[in-house]
């Protein structure tokens, strides 16, 4: 294989019924900021996907980073299907050849891209929390790529000397999304493929939706969060929250304990956030959930534990009961809103 045949940064582009998913903007963000901190290498952001999309999502593309953008249209594609995703993915590496190929590890993308990465020939790094090119060489395109390891207390970076393209899957929450810049130059690049000839084992019998009235708590603001600390106490939680307009999440201990739902998970094995304030109560702080909130903008700690963990990561730590602690804070909210002015 000639690695220097292969160039250029592709970002597969996730969305549904209009919209683009976040993890797909924050990874041509991503993509961009790479580009720009390595010039040299000429590289160009291009955005893969798959469906009929509205010219206004493809332009959105361009506004958000993209210097191209290619979409493999076919009315079938409106629905997800592994095996056709994946051949179709790789015919375009196979005639692209692209250096690097990022996909958001959304559940659709930790479904597809060890699939392609295996059908390309390529490794594949799932997971990552942090992209750039190998710092020693300003010449290389070498990605250095890290990620959690064993169970999140410790970081490797990982590298695919031999292989292409570079293939990682990156977690929603840690990127940073580009603003919209409608005076972007772009070019859109349509190209009519034929799936009806792939072999598709799987048939689709119905796509149930998810209630659309349910919060995704990586978009809060303003996130309570409970630990083990809290027990069986989250109603507490929930009323402060409902006072500052936030949003109720907890830890893996909490989830496990069934004091909260999954998708309420803040953590490696949960959901990564970056509100501009989160509450952490009860919780001790391990690397695994540490990794999911650490980006906060603002983090308030509140553990009876003074040597607890989270402390070290807090802009405001409170040693105390959180129990005790947040009707407090509750009550002097309400206070303070029915006060005449």
């Amino acid at each position: 294989m000639n690695k220097n045949e292969y160039r250029d940064i592709y970002v597969f582009i996730e969305y549904h019924e209009h919209t683009i998913h976040d993890a797909s903007l924050e990874l041509l963000g991503e993509a961009v900021r790479l580009t720009e901190n390595r010039k040299n290498l000429g590289y160009s952001v291009i955005a893969v996907i798959l469906g009929e999309p509205s010219e206004e999502t493809l332009h959105e593309l361009g506004y958000r980073g993209a210097d191209r953008i290619i979409n493999l249209s076919h009315a079938s594609l409106h629905t997800y299907s592994t095996e056709v995703y994946t051949t179709l993915l790789n015919e375009l590496i196979r005639t692209d050849k692209p250096d690097i190929f990022l996909v958001p590890a959304t559940v659709l993308g930790r479904d597809l891209a060890p699939r392609l990465a295996a059908r390309c020939d390529t490794g594949l790094t799932a997971d990552a929390t942090r992209l750039e090119f190998d710092p020693e060489d300003e010449s290389s395109a070498l990605l250095y790529v890290t990620r959690p390891a064993f169970g999140g207390n410790l970081f490797g970076t990982i590298i695919n000397e031999t292989k292409r393209p570079q293939m990682t899957t990156i977690r929603p929450g840690v990127m940073d999304a580009l603003p919209r810049d409608t005076s972007r130059p772009f070019t859109i690049d349509k190209r009519e493929v034929h799936p009806e000839g792939i072999q598709d084992s799987v048939r689709i019998l119905d796509v149930l939706h998810k209630d659309h009235m349910a919060m995704d708590i990586a978009k809060a603001d303003i996130i309570i969060s409970g630990g083990r600390g809290v027990g069986n106490n989250f109603h507490v939680l929930r009323e402060c929250a409902d006072m500052i307009g936030a949003e109720v999440a907890g830890s893996r201990a909490a989830v496990d304990e069934g004091r909260i739902d999954k998708e309420f998970q803040v953590g490696q094995t949960g959901k990564t956030v970056k509100p501009k304030v989160y509450i952490a109560c009860g919780i001790s702080g391990a690397v695994q959930h540490m990794a999911g909130m650490e980006k906060s903008d603002f983090i308030i700690a509140i553990n009876k534990d003074p040597d607890a963990p989270i402390f070290s990561a807090s802009n405001i730590g409170l040693v105390g009961d959180a129990l005790e602690i947040l009707p407090l804070l509750t009550q002097e909210i309400r206070s303070y809103r029915e006060r005449p002015y």
